[in-house]
């Protein structure tokens, strides 16, 4: 068995996506073997396990990840995990992989292939909502499908939102206000958030939309009426209901689990799609156990994978 300890990255993020993508499509496919979440609750957070078994890969395991969102100021990453690799045959263990920075780059990496097939431009604004690891992996990888004219920050701390776009001097970023920076071509929501942030007014037709910061219940980012409006695409639904960005309005009556329109692996197998270029399109993230599994065997293949410095907060 293998311990791989995280070190400098030798993952190119267009692998990473087209593995995630792969993953996605096994999903739609019914291919796959994957529960739903499980979750713990610890003080100051919570623990979940993650397993899944993916046949084209050939690849099982369980990861266990952590969320604990006062970890910023404790100078510790607010998501921390591992990995455990099982041989599917034997149920032999074959490595053990930090998953910290891998379940951020796997984040982004599946906003990135929703960005692909659902958005109705190509090019155009990115509106950026929260600053920390999992924002600056969906800007790489958002920026790997999506031509980026323009990037638009917001985070509650002004200074977290500064040196998010200080990383990034050639491009056209700026800090701004939430309203501002929800008035984007392609809209990535990453915060730990229980209230909605973003109001149904300020989003305009079209618009397509990452929620990737909801993925426990209570946690919400968007206006329940901006969902009424939208076609939802979830990763998982049951994860969905349970956790992602519907289960609050689901919970409160004022959304079904009828009106989830599908989920991405569908479509990318063609079996469902965006309705017409006007619709917003939303991509309910919670992070699915598969996905985790392909980011996996494309570090085992590499040999590493990207660390991500731990300084970025929300």
């Amino acid at each position: 068995m293998r311990y791989y300890p995280a070190p400098e990255s030798a993952i190119m993020m267009p692998h990473l996506i087209e593995a995630v993508r792969e993953a996605f499509i096994d999903h739609g496919n019914g291919s796959c073997e994957m529960p739903p979440k499980s979750y713990v609750t610890l003080p100051g957070g919570d623990f979940r396990t993650m397993p899944s078994y993916l046949p084209g890969l050939r690849i099982a395991g369980v990861k266990v990840v952590n969320v604990h969102p006062d970890n910023r100021t404790k100078g510790l990453p607010t998501v921390m995990g591992m990995i455990i690799l099982l041989d599917p045959p034997s149920g032999k263990p074959v490595a053990i992989l930090n998953a910290t920075a891998l379940t951020d780059l796997r984040t982004g990496a599946a906003a990135a292939v929703a960005t692909e097939v659902l958005s109705s431009e190509k090019t155009g604004t990115l509106g950026i909502i929260g600053a920390g690891r999992q924002a600056l992996s969906g800007l790489l990888a958002i920026s790997e499908v999506f031509q980026v004219e323009s990037v638009k920050v917001w985070s509650r701390n002004e200074k977290t939102a500064t040196r998010f776009t200080e990383k990034f001097p050639d491009l056209n970023i700026t800090v701004t206000n939430l309203e501002q920076a929800s008035d984007a071509t392609v809209l990535l929501t990453a915060t730990p958030s229980t209230k909605s942030l973003i109001k149904d007014e300020w989003i305009a037709d079209g618009t397509h939309i990452n929620a990737i910061g909801a993925d426990a219940p209570g946690k919400q980012e968007l206006d329940p009426n901006l969902l009424t409006r939208s076609q939802i695409f979830v990763d998982d639904r049951k994860q969905a209901v349970h956790s992602g960005e519907v289960n609050v309005p689901i919970r409160d009556g004022l959304l079904s689990a009828e009106d989830i329109t599908g989920t991405l692996g569908e479509v990318l197998i063609g079996k469902i799609g965006r309705s017409d270029p006007e619709s917003v399109t939303i991509f309910d993230s919670t992070g699915i156990a598969i996905t985790d599994l392909a980011a996996a065997s494309v570090a085992l293949q590499k040999g590493s994978f990207i660390e991500l410095p731990y300084e970025h907060g929300f």
